[in-house]
């Protein structure tokens, strides 16, 4: 294996983390591509199970491969552990489920994914579980919330799509002074842009989907915390419920992690660019993007997070009709309701990824009619601020 020793820095990290080379000394990280593995005897094997002898035994329990991806973002991550998941909902299904019980209580910011809202809200009360939403923003409703005991706790900071940022360390002391877990899911910021581990958070999830691959390819998910928690806790769930990440998709993140830092860097910078261009636009009634002067929680954002992102929302005149003008004239910004990209992507949150919570959520979310989120991609950013002003135009009339 090579030495990944803590010394080396991230983008170090990103290319060797975790590399374990087969007897034939591959440059590139090997496909394991096999379901099960052979024992040298019968006896092996029994010890195998038995936990008294390490050894891979089927895939779904773990595998060579997808080891690596584990290892390299946990290195990244400055995690102890982690394990991958066969998508980023899988990753936040099983963080939650493996932990919770009936009669149990989580906390959850109200700004979070339509599919995480949809197990908070709904999956969750199902088994017994009680769920409360509060303002992720609003220290003092984290407070009443948080002032009898709780299980867990679960945010997203920057929220999807509003950009909402949550004070992390203020929440993480209060949520431990109640007894809970807290979970950050940290698609927006990336392990490189903000460490949630650092202000006190115990596990943090991923959809490796977006940014780690960042080119639209694989599916994946990962959960990262405490090497007890993973296997004590984690790891029996996802043996037997199998959310298993394919060899190939883990293959396929290794490669994404590589260029990583590239990508990030250019997609911050092209971001800052664009939320700058479409403030001084007529027909945009407003921007948000976390490194702005005019975001409420700027101060917030840059003491959590080292740049802004490659996400940036607005809201246009017009509601969904003037929406979906500008976005139907696109010719470079592709619809989508995917982000991380090397491609810039555009998607209407209210009718796609929030559509399923309700207006009424939604309202109380900010989520209006004519909010629009932009994935800012690696495109020329003079062709995607061109291709915003064909938007612009067309729904202007």
């Amino acid at each position: 294996m090579t030495d990944t020793s803590p010394q080396f820095r991230p983008a170090t990290l990103l290319v060797h983390g975790g590399q374990e080379r087969s007897q034939f000394g591959e440059t590139s990280e090997a496909l394991f591509f096999t379901s099960g593995f052979v024992y040298d005897s019968a006896d092996q094997a029994e010890r195998t199970f038995l936990g008294t002898e390490q050894h891979y035994q089927y895939s779904r329990f773990g595998n060579p491969t997808v080891r690596m991806f584990e290892q390299r973002l946990a290195l990244l991550e400055g995690a102890e552990e982690c394990r991958a998941t066969a998508s980023g909902m899988a990753a936040v299904h099983a963080a939650l489920l493996s932990h919770l019980k009936a009669g149990d209580r989580i906390v959850a910011a109200r700004a979070l994914f339509g599919s995480c809202h949809w197990i908070v809200s709904t999956l969750l009360p199902r088994y017994g579980i009680e769920s409360v939403f509060v303002d992720g923003g609003d220290l003092a409703a984290w407070k009443e919330a948080l002032s009898k005991p709780a299980a867990m706790v679960l945010l997203e900071t920057p929220s999807n799509p509003m950009l909402d940022i949550v004070d992390m360390k203020a929440v993480c002391d209060l949520a431990h002074g109640a007894g809970a877990l807290v979970v950050v899911d940290n698609v927006f910021a990336t392990p490189l842009l903000q460490k949630p581990l650092t202000f006190g958070a115990d596990i943090v999830v991923y959809s490796c989907t977006k940014h780690i691959d960042g080119q639209g390819r694989a599916l994946g998910g990962a959960v990262l915390g405490p090497r007890k928690w993973i296997e004590d806790v984690l790891q029996p769930f996802i043996r037997n419920t199998g959310p298993a990440l394919s060899p190939f998709n883990a293959w396929v993140l290794i490669k994404g992690l590589e260029t990583l830092a590239l990508r990030l860097e250019a997609g911050c910078r092209a971001a800052e660019t664009v939320a700058e261009f479409l403030a001084g636009q007529p027909g945009i009634r407003r921007v948000w993007y976390p490194n702005r002067a005019d975001h409420a929680q700027r101060a917030l954002a840059m003491a959590q997070m080292s740049r802004g992102g490659t996400l940036v929302t607005f809201e246009v005149e017009g509601g969904k009709e003037a929406a979906f003008r500008m976005m139907n004239a696109f010719r470079l910004v592709a619809v989508s309701n995917n982000l991380g990209d090397s491609k810039s992507l555009a998607t209407h949150p209210a009718t796609t990824t929030h559509m399923r919570i309700g207006a009424e959520e939604r309202a109380k979310l900010g989520i209006t009619d004519g909010v629009i989120r932009l994935s800012v991609g690696l495109e020329d950013v003079a062709d995607i601020t061109d291709d915003l002003a064909r938007g612009l135009a067309a729904m202007r009339g």
